[in-house]
């Protein structure tokens, strides 16, 4: 089937690293705005030029929104990132390394580790086989609504639900829509009965803690980016 999110449409919506670190942010904390770790305030988050990395409006203190990520220590670009994960996507037959090498511009040796880690992210797991606290979130690549924004309720989009284990597996499903009816079965057959469940407030994780799961819920809708021990801020 031809992808709704087209090779225009991607380098639309990433032209250039900044936008990636854009989204990386927007994806790992909402947005610009963030409880900051250090002084605890409600704060706004300015870029740093020149580094990965962005600073609180009232004391400074700097965040990465990739540490913990596959592009921590990597030197590659964060926009040859995206398109190698936009290919791996919408590839039905996989992507070899040799293809990665030709499509990014970089060595086989950069492609080789780049496809490996891509692989290992989003090979399938065994059933239930996550376990302990397991965050859930929805990525969304593409489309716009009607008052072009992006995310849910977008047309023309590419979703991908992530399942993070903290400090353990990541579980990547490439789902059609995000309904309770497509994403219950992918829960019931990826995390293990008894686990603690993140999720935000999409009304599809409703009564997972009716079904076997310690589940807490932030809501993104109302400022809330973690509630306890509760966030998605790694998947």
């Amino acid at each position: 089937m031809k992808p709704t999110f087209t090779v225009k449409a991607f380098f639309s919506r990433f032209p250039n690293d900044d936008a990636c670190l854009d989204a990386i942010l927007a994806k790992r904390m909402g947005g610009e705005r963030m409880v900051c770790a250090r002084c605890g305030r409600n704060a706004k988050f300015y870029r740093i030029d020149g580094r990965r990395a962005y600073a609180c409006q009232f004391c400074g203190d700097h965040f990465y929104p990739c540490v913990g990520t596959p592009f921590e220590d990597s030197r590659t670009s964060l926009q040859s990132w995206f398109y190698a994960m936009y290919l791996f996507t919408t590839t039905r037959h996989g992507v070899p390394a040799k293809e990665l090498e030709r499509q990014l511009g970089v060595t086989y040796k950069t492609a080789w580790r780049m496809a490996r880690i891509l692989r290992e992210l989003m090979k399938d797991q065994e059933p239930g086989s996550l376990d302990g606290h397991v965050e859930i979130d929805e990525a969304y690549f593409g489309g716009k609504k009607k008052d072009g924004t992006r995310g849910r309720g977008a047309s023309g989009k590419t979703i991908l639900m992530g399942m993070t284990e903290r400090d353990g597996n990541i579980k990547m499903v490439r789902v059609p829509n995000v309904r309770t009816a497509t994403l219950r079965p992918i829960i019931h057959a990826s995390v293990a009965k008894g686990a603690t469940i993140s999720t935000d407030e999409l009304n599809s994780y409703k009564l997972l803690s009716r079904e076997g799961w310690n589940h807490g819920v932030v809501r993104h809708g109302q400022g809330e980016y973690a509630k306890g021990i509760h966030h998605v801020n790694t998947t």
